[in-house]
């Protein structure tokens, strides 16, 4: 898959999550490209566009060590239940150097978890993984 359709994928599911949920399930969320060493952000949505990149290395950290090991293959996802404010709630690995990550700036996975609308809203998020798990970002 190439960045313009994992770009347009990405925006479809978390449309259809949003609409299923009855609100806004993630906020925010971040296209990156990570490497030994180094990272660049490919793609951001949100409300933080002025200063993101600078809390973007302390707000992947409750997501870090699955991402950081390079334990997820293509198509596989994490949440950090725990995670709050500007901490990522989710991370999907969509290729060999890239990666998903969504926040809900207002909420936690676990408050985002208690409402009846979550069960509902968590397919298209699977159904997107399963699309960079048969053809992964290059």
């Amino acid at each position: 898959m190439n960045l313009e359709d994992a770009r347009t994928a990405v925006i479809l599911a978390l449309g259809r999550m949003n609409s299923l949920y009855q609100q806004p399930v993630f906020d925010e969320w971040v296209l990156a490209k990570l490497t030994s060493g180094q990272g660049a952000i490919l793609y951001y949505q949100g409300p933080r566009a002025d200063s993101y990149k600078k809390q973007f290395i302390a707000d992947s950290a409750p997501l870090g060590a699955e991402v950081g090991q390079g334990r997820l293959n293509a198509g596989d996802f994490i949440f950090a239940p725990d995670a709050s404010g500007t901490h990522f709630d989710a991370c999907i690995r969509l290729g060999p150097t890239s990666y998903l990550f969504c926040n809900n700036t207002r909420r936690s996975m676990a408050e985002i978890r208690q409402s009846p609308h979550w069960l509902a809203a968590q397919k298209p998020f699977v159904d997107l993984a399963a699309k960079f798990h048969a053809d992964p970002l290059e």
